[in-house]
């Protein structure tokens, strides 16, 4: 179909969602003259916050709290949200109509005039695209822009990105398997690390670990690769990379911008830190630009996030660790901050087929309470613990209850650390939701 001849077309927008990208498909198509039609799991009520900002576009009709085969008739193209899976009903049935199938991120990569630097990674993709994104702004020189997986759609910021500019995008594992539909690949690529993650969506790791791999798979050999030097599993991997491979020494890219880097910033952040600026040094950022950003950096929200110190007690938001194998990490890394100080996590939620047992361990050896949110994944991980002498476990139904629960138990010199090791579904609306709840939660505390 040609994109640019849009207008009349009947667009049906496969998944609304409440981070952006459904919003930003409709809003791109609805303004240039489509007639658009969104579908959604999810109720009005639950939609709330993505339907308000949609409200202006009278050529946009809803039918939500299920999809139906009778959406399909008489449509045009179908943009699928990256949480819709590739088997679905719906889309098997429109590709035996022979109907269009595209995401939103397909479409950026169709259309956008700039170049494409992309970003992906099991942990840290989100921090090495803010850092990207903030050297080469720091810069200056060419327009820049932030988007993707970061919740900043990219549709949203297509109409204003110009040639000359660059885009800066968070692309994750869904996002991926769209482009290899269509056999594109960003021609500067990012993977800070793979680990077992979505095993409820890929049938064994060796399927996750292709999707990620997509990311270089289809650039060409003008095509660049930026991986960490010291990853093994991704030095493997990159020998399929067509391009050139990037391997990111972490001390000697970090020696000359190091003094910038406040002492606050955990040390696991270097090696994003350290790709990011391979990444800036590689389009001209100088040392000047990536000091000046560094030295007003303290992380992310959501990913290891200092909240707030209340009656000597840290507490640490970290709600983006949805998999066991990234919450084990951050337990490891707050404990060894912590020192002789108790450690009390907050975890637990919608199981996602991951291995817990790693997790199970940092918890029975490294923290002395665990309060668990509800969920299937809860039920598997306190099953495991097999409740240890050395390990307090509670329940709380709800985050509220549960910061209320951790602030009872916790003294001045400890740390409670929200790191759940499970989704957010069902609870939440999804894990911002989740992470935003606990905040609000500890900010309340008195």
């Amino acid at each position: 179909m040609d994109l640019s001849q849009i207008r009349g077309k009947r667009v049906l927008i496969l998944g609304l969602g409440l981070h952006g990208g459904g919003v930003g498909a409709a809003a791109f198509f609805a303004a240039r003259g489509a007639r658009v039609m969104v579908t959604d799991l999810k109720s009005k009520k639950e939609l709330a916050p993505s339907l308000k900002k949609l409200k202006r576009f009278k050529n946009i009709a809803y039918h939500l709290g299920g999809h139906r085969m009778a959406d399909l008739r008489n449509t045009d193209l179908i943009i699928q949200n990256p949480g819709v899976p590739e088997r679905s009903l719906y889309l098997l049935a429109a590709r035996r109509k022979k109907i269009p199938i595209l995401s939103d991120v397909e479409v950026f990569f169709r259309l956008c005039p700039a170049e494409i630097i992309g970003i992906t990674g099991t942990k840290g993709k989100t921090t090495t695209t803010s850092l990207v994104g903030a050297f080469l702004k720091a810069e200056g020189g060419r327009r820049v822009w932030v988007g993707g997986n970061i919740r900043t759609s990219v549709l949203e910021l297509l109409p204003k990105i110009r040639r000359g500019n660059i885009a800066v995008l968070e692309l994750s594992s869904f996002q991926l398997d769209a482009l290899a539909r269509s056999h594109m690949s960003p021609r500067t690529a990012v993977i800070t690390n793979i680990f077992p993650d979505h095993l409820n969506r890929y049938a064994t790791m060796g399927a996750y670990v292709r999707s990620k791999a997509q990311i270089f798979k289809f650039q060409g050999s003008r095509g660049a690769l930026f991986i960490p030097a010291e990853d093994k599993r991704l030095r493997h991997l990159s020998r399929q990379a067509p391009g050139r491979v990037v391997r990111v020494p972490l001390e000697r890219t970090l020696a000359p911008v190091r003094a910038a880097i406040p002492h606050s910033v955990p040390g696991f952040h270097w090696i994003d830190i350290a790709l990011a600026v391979a990444v800036a040094q590689h389009f001209g950022a100088g040392d000047r630009a990536i000091r000046s950003v560094l030295k007003n950096f303290h992380g992310v929200p959501g990913r290891m996030e200092a909240v707030r110190v209340h009656r000597g007690v840290r507490w640490i938001n970290d709600t983006t660790a949805t998999n066991p194998g990234a919450a084990a990490f951050a337990v490891a890394e707050t404990k060894s901050a912590l020192g002789e100080g108790s450690l009390h996590v907050i975890a637990g939620g919608y199981d996602k087929g991951l291995p817990i047992r790693e997790f199970c361990r940092a918890l029975r050896t490294q923290a002395a309470s665990a309060i668990f949110l509800p969920g299937t994944a809860t039920e598997r991980m306190i099953r495991e613990l097999k409740a240890p002498k050395s390990l307090s476990i509670m329940r709380a139904r709800t985050m509220a209850e549960a910061v209320r629960v951790a602030a009872r138990i916790a003294k001045a010199g400890d740390a409670v650390l929200l790191s759940p090791g499970a989704a957010s579904f069902g609870l939440f609306q999804h894990e911002f939701d989740r992470g935003d709840q606990f905040t609000q939660a500890v900010k309340g505390l008195r």
